[in-house]
């Protein structure tokens, strides 16, 4: 049975934990102040729609399309992108606060990142390749196995990447960002 294809629709204010999100796929939407927290969004694809100031904490993904989305000012806490389908996957973020969520195994290169805080991200086995950190706070987020190759985290802070299980070749960190590269090796900076 084929999806109803909702278009050009604009979504404000809308409490989608106390209405149900009308079944279908959404193309050019725009979702401004509503929340989904804690909503299922399994099945449902959405393309090239824009998400700003909402609160989509929790929501569980389940074969979720996700194709050239762009949240911003969103609070998205302990989401599990690997959930996601992954044909078409892509997605930007700004000014976003994704803690505690998941791209585990997720081919996403060339993902934009920007004023975003990342606390205990897991970025595992994760394909990052020339994906942008732009002023992002890292802190405890996991990268391992990840491919960082032409990433650039030159503004980014508190992470930790031990180059040794990451592939990081001509990625770009600034010498602020050593202390993060080479923790494991317990040496003492002035």
């Amino acid at each position: 049975m084929k999806s109803k294809l909702i278009e050009n629709k604009k979504f404000e204010k809308q409490d989608f934990g106390k209405i149900s999100l009308p079944e279908g796929d959404f193309e050019l939407c725009k979702f401004i102040n509503c929340d989904f927290q804690e909503t299922s969004l399994s099945l449902i694809n959405f393309i090239d729609c824009e998400f700003t100031n909402c609160n989509l904490s929790l929501a569980r993904f389940g074969q979720t399309g996700l194709r050239d989305v762009k949240f911003k000012d969103c609070k998205m806490l302990g989401l599990h992108f690997e959930n996601c389908a992954e044909f078409g996957l892509s997605f930007s973020f700004e000014n976003c606060t994704l803690d505690h969520s998941s791209f585990y195994k997720r081919k996403i290169p060339k993902t934009d990142f920007k004023d975003c805080k990342l606390y205990e991200t897991d970025f595992t086995d994760c394909d990052l390749t020339g994906a942008i950190f732009e002023n992002c706070d890292l802190d405890r987020s996991v990268f391992v196995n990840t491919n960082l190759e032409k990433a650039n985290f030159g503004t980014s802070y508190n992470y930790t990447i031990d180059p040794e299980i990451n592939k990081i070749k001509k990625a770009i960190f600034s010498r602020d960002g050593l202390p993060g590269l080479l923790s494991k090796y317990d040496i003492i900076f002035l």
